[in-house]
């Protein structure tokens, strides 16, 4: 199974396209949140619209998952916790996306929410409870999609210190799984100490990071060869998968 990941697009259109002319290479592809930019001249609602038509394409050419950033949160769960409301169209045209699990190849994949309050984050640490209990009964390869990297690991360097997840963190160390796929700190694989990979006792993280530009910082993850390698401005640098 050959795996794309791309985090952090932050509505960059000609990203969106390069995406689009890439994904039929892919088994799978991983958005790892903030597709939208709260920053952006462009209002919410209208870049909702144009990026839940960019996901339908590339649904169509791809198995495509998609977790919320901080960046994709447009109203209020039922609990009062902001919530990326949005996502619900995309779950609507048969997209994975936040709050479920997903059988992949050997692959079970958990999508998380971004979580803003304790209501979202007990959400969680329930799916995670339950998904657990599901390999169990059918064991595969466990790997998270959660856009925020875990604490004590350099992929949440920022330059200045470390702005990681701890809750992530402590679910890694309950649960062991194989791998988690973030995004969320843009600089981590360009300073200091920081990364693009990394692993917190059994469990590799990835952290694509952010670039300007028309190609996105991507990592490409081959299951069958063992081979997991990241994509930048910089060049390409690459691992060797091991359980």
């Amino acid at each position: 199974m050959k795996v794309l990941l791309v985090a952090d697009l932050h509505y960059t259109l000609p990203q969106f396209d390069w995406l689009q002319r890439e994904v039929s290479s892919y088994d799978v592809v991983v958005i790892a949140g903030d597709l939208l930019d709260l920053a952006s001249p462009v209002p919410v609602a209208a870049q909702v619209v144009v990026v839940t038509k960019l996901i339908a394409a590339l649904g169509q050419r791809t198995r495509l998952l998609v977790c919320s950033g901080n960046h994709d949160l447009t109203g209020r769960g039922a609990a009062g916790d902001k919530s990326a409301i949005w996502l619900e169209q995309v779950r609507g045209l048969g997209i994975p996306c936040d709050g479920e699990r997903i059988v992949c190849g050997s692959w079970l994949l958990s999508i998380c929410p971004w979580w803003d309050g304790d209501a979202t984050k007990d959400d969680v640490a329930r799916q995670l409870h339950d998904d657990a209990q599901s390999l169990a009964t059918a064991p595969r390869t466990w790997v998270w999609v959660y856009h925020a990297p875990p604490s004590g690991s350099a992929t949440c360097w920022t330059g200045r210190g470390p702005a990681g997840d701890d809750a992530l963190a402590e679910w890694i160390r309950l649960y062991q799984p194989f791998a988690v796929l973030c995004g969320h700190i843009h600089n981590a694989p360009f300073l200091g100490t920081g990364s693009w990979v990394d692993r917190l006792e059994t469990t590799w993280v990835f952290n694509p990071g952010r670039q300007p530009g028309a190609v996105p910082c991507h990592i490409v993850i081959d299951t069958g060869s063992g081979r997991i390698s990241w994509h930048s401005f910089q060049g390409e640098d690459s691992r060797t998968l091991s359980t």
